[in-house]
This record gives structure tokens, sequence and C-alpha cells, in this order.
């Protein structure tokens, strides 16, 4: 064959365990080409399971993006971020913040949708959480996504998150509800906001202290949009 005959656009990865989505990127394009591409990512073995790939969606030019953990249930099922009952209770979170949900850009750390089946069978499908080799296998679509985005201010949904875009050191308990810069490389002169996944409020004991907790994390992102700068 020809040389012609043997070029080839970016190769996906030959061993779809090997645990990193960078080879499914594309060399160019800007989110309706990364959300196509990663209908095919084959990163790591969750896409085996899964209906489909859960990319970002909102407004490609949001001031605020937010970070959950990885698709639900029905997140899967319908192939958008946060359309379950996190996602409802979120939005009045948001609109409770003073943020209109519309203007901002919900993803997550992880695209495809983990679980497990009730002991003893059963058609019902039980969240399990993202390992760390699967959060950094899936990390090449989120920084690809702050980097189109180039959001002012991101808000990271709980601890996987927190850890995607700031490290294995980060401490939802610990660095909650504050303002901190978003490590270089990642979406330049951004900061990030932690607070609670809207999934662990609805799990909480305290529902209620754990919503007012979550809306007032989030005020801190709006007063952060409001203000003259962090």
């Amino acid at each position: 064959m020809s040389p012609i005959e043997h070029a080839s656009p970016k190769a996906p990865a030959a061993d779809p365990r090997a645990y990193d989505a960078e080879p499914f990127l594309p060399d160019r394009g800007g989110l309706p080409a990364h959300r196509r591409a990663a209908a095919d990512c084959r990163g790591c073995p969750l896409y085996e399971d899964a209906t489909q790939t859960v990319f970002g969606k909102g407004d490609g030019s949001a001031r605020l993006l937010l970070v959950g953990e990885q698709p639900g249930d029905q997140e899967d099922r319908q192939g958008e971020p946060f359309v379950g009952p996190a996602g409802r209770l979120l939005r009045r979170a948001l609109d409770e913040a003073g943020i209109d949900a519309d203007t901002t850009y919900m993803t997550n750390a992880v695209k495809h949708f983990k679980f497990t089946r009730p002991p003893g069978g059963g058609k019902r499908r039980i969240h399990k959480a993202p390992d760390l080799r699967e959060v950094a296998a899936c990390r090449p679509w989120l920084l690809a996504e702050l980097r189109l985005v180039r959001p002012e201010i991101v808000v990271a949904l709980g601890a996987t998150a927190g850890k995607a875009l700031l490290g294995g050191s980060f401490r939802v308990t610990k660095d909650r509800g504050t303002l901190l810069p978003l490590p270089a490389g990642e979406a330049e002169g951004a900061y990030v906001v932690a607070t609670l996944h809207p999934s662990a409020v609805l799990r909480a004991d305290d529902r209620d202290a754990a919503y007012a907790g979550l809306v007032s994390d989030l005020r801190v992102a709006a007063e952060a949009l409001a203000g003259p700068g962090p």
C-alpha cells in the first residue's frame, strides 16, 4: 500500500483497557466535535456496560461550569448530565443562590455510568463510585471542556470532582465553600468552589441542613461572578 493509504487521523488506543481517553480526543474543533468524538470513547472499561457517553451540556461560553462525579441512571438513559433527581435539586439550589442554570455548563468528571446489580440479580442499576484510574482516564475530556468553555468559576460537586480538579489531597469537608485557584493549565485564571454533590444532599440524614449548605456554597460562586474579581 502507498503511504497515503496508511495515513489516518489520531487513532484510538489499541487496548480498550489502557485507561486513557487522550487518544480519542479530536485534534481540533469545539465542543460539538468533542461531543461527537466522546460518543466513541473506549478510554476505560466503563463504556462496556453504560448505555452511552454522557458529555457535558450547556452554554459553551459559560462563566460558571459545574462538575459532578459521573452520570446516574437517568443521565445514562437520556444522554444528558443532571437530568435525574440530583439534577433537579441542583437546579433548585442554583436558583436560590441567584444563578440561572441555563447560563451554566454542566458536566461530570467521568462520562460513563458505573453501576452494580443487586445481590441475586435484578434489573436495578446501583450507582458505584468511579475509582482513581477511571477518573484519571476520563480527565482529558474534562480538561478539554475547561479549555473550550473557559469559565471564570468552576463548581466542584463532591469529592470525585474536587480530586479531578485539585488533586488527591482535596477534601470536601476541609475545602468547601471557598474560592481556590485552579491549577495552571486547567482553566487559566479560573477559580473553583467545592461543595457537596446534590445526590449527597438527597441521602443526608438532615436533608434541610445539607441543602442549605449547598445553596450557601453556590452563593460564594454567585458572589464571585457578581463582584470585581476573586
